[in-house]
């Protein structure tokens, strides 16, 4: 039966993790609709941290420069007690090991309009604002979209596939019937963004405030903007804590009337959730319509971002047919648990970072001053899927980018293609006819100088490397015959030989 759809996927949701979503499609070849019920870019912030993985997605879209000029590297962060006695100090400014820094903070609407801006440079992705999405069901052909534009005209679309990016209160989620598990307690706080001239605030650019009478936090974003967040206390009153002068009081003079501006005081709810489901035929939830983390660790968009490179290049090769759609289930086999991982991680630390009883303070102090490592944990493996981690822990990890003498990224030579990254003495020991078909197979690419291997190499302790175009290592190997291994189920030469053999 052939279909006639109006897109390969339709993204619902036009934040910064769906137009993401739309921007990587496009760059795949893949034809994707966006729908977003807001007409303007939403114009407070709301994440305001990336990580250097999360800056190695943006790079792949040909955009990091103009990124770079609208974020600011994060040069440090700390926590505090009651006391103000820092606890733990960590200097952030370094370029880590994708070729980027570490922590990154910025302006959530600037980043958005620069990601429309790359929808909008592409000409087989398209975003259109100011529709409603009411409707979302599978079919046989794929999915069935069902939306009211702003004039009251109703659209109906079919596409393969749709990711439902459609923020914390999915409606798309609902309508599924998914629920999500809770992570950690709920807790209210006050956010105030906004811009402090003529005053110097912190120093640190991040700070964890542990103070048991209130938890507290602050962030420095870009040029004047600043932000901070405050646990909701008993006895505060709502109305008042979100005036300028009680974000005064409660910020001890750090954010005065004077010199503050805000754009945004508000309540809000940290909460941890994980969607029991992230899947539903050819419906697919991302970002915080799948997961949604107190902000301790900063990777609530890392998390969304990470779900669209991962989805992507699986949609690109069941689309070219390279791939079963049965590929597609590893999204969530290889997402749910890396991301439940942070959930839970923030969910743990809120416990102790916001405490507010003084006993359990001064614990969490003793714990800080034996165990500074604690309070940064380190990104896991994925879950099952594409992948070798079940034989090998050096496979589904993320790979280092090196950053070459001339200035080069690695990923801007190879592309958003699979990778075989070693020496030249083992590629040179595949047989012949595997090397003709590495080389006659324009998704593969193959590094063998030791300025582009050796950083890649060495940091998984591994002779050779298979990477998947979402930069995560498919596998590892030290010998000839491992290597040839892996390379035969790398999809694309593994569709070609099972239709030789047949």
């Amino acid at each position: 039966m052939n279909t006639e759809y109006d897109a390969d996927v339709i993204v619902i949701g036009g934040g910064p993790v769906g137009t993401t979503a739309l921007a990587l499609l496009g760059k795949y070849g893949l034809s994707a609709i966006g729908l977003e019920r807001e007409q303007e870019v939403w114009p407070t912030a709301r994440a305001v941290h990336f990580d250097g993985e999360t800056f190695r997605t943006l790079q792949a879209l040909g955009v990091a420069d103009q990124f770079v000029d609208a974020t600011i590297p994060m040069a440090s962060m700390h926590i505090e007690n009651e006391a103000r006695e820092v606890l733990v100090y960590i200097p952030t400014g370094q370029f880590g090991s994708q070729a980027w820094h570490d922590d990154i903070n910025f302006h959530q609407p600037d980043i958005e309009r620069l990601l429309r801006r790359v929808v909008t440079d592409q000409e087989n992705v398209e975003l259109r604002s100011g529709v409603t999405v009411t409707d979302v069901v599978n079919d046989d052909a794929g999915v069935l979209v069902h939306a009211v534009q702003d004039d009251g005209t109703e659209v109906e679309l079919r596409a393969r596939w749709a990711i439902a990016a459609d923020g914390a209160r999915s409606s798309t989620r609902q309508t599924l019937g998914i629920v999500g598990d809770k992570f950690g307690e709920d807790a209210q706080w006050v956010v105030a963004d906004g811009h402090l001239i003529d005053s110097p605030g912190y120093e640190t650019d991040m700070i964890f405030l542990g103070h048991h009478t209130r938890p507290a936090l602050w962030v420095r974003l870009p040029g004047t903007r600043v932000r901070m967040e405050f646990m909701l206390m008993p006895g505060d009153d709502p109305e008042e804590i979100v005036t300028p002068e009680a974000i005064e009081r409660i910020s001890h003079g750090i954010l005065p009337v004077d010199k503050f501006t805000p754009d945004r005081l508000a309540i809000y709810n940290f909460r941890g959730r994980i969607a029991q489901r992230w899947q539903a035929g050819n419906i697919f939830l991302a970002g915080d319509a799948a997961h949604t983390a107190p902000p301790l660790f900063g990777q609530g968009l890392c998390a969304g971002m990470r779900d669209i490179a991962n989805i992507a290049w699986k949609m690109d090769l069941v689309k070219r047919g390279v791939a079963d759609a049965r590929l597609l289930d590893t999204y969530e086999s290889e997402r749910k648990p890396h991301a439940t991982f942070w959930v839970e991680q923030a969910a743990n630390a809120a416990v102790f970072v916001q405490t507010t009883d003084e006993a359990t303070a001064a614990k969490r102090d003793a714990f800080l001053r034996e165990n500074p490592a604690a309070s940064a944990p380190v990104s896991p493996s994925l879950g099952a899927g594409l992948h070798e981690g079940d034989r090998d822990d050096r496979a589904g990890k993320l790979s280092v980018q090196p950053l070459l003498e001339n200035g080069t990224r690695t990923d801007d030579l190879v592309g958003l293609r699979f990778v075989i990254a070693t020496s030249p003495e083992l590629f040179n020991s595949l047989t012949p006819t595997l090397r003709e078909a590495i080389d006659a197979d324009g998704d593969i690419v193959v590094l063998l100088e030791p300025a582009q291997t050796a950083p890649i190499l060495e940091g998984a302790h591994a002779g050779a490397l298979v990477i998947r175009p979402d930069r995560y290592i498919f596998g590892a190997a030290d010998t000839t015959a491992d290597l040839e291994r892996l390379v035969h189920q790398i999809p694309q030469l593994a569709n070609a030989a099972e239709q030789i053999a047949h």
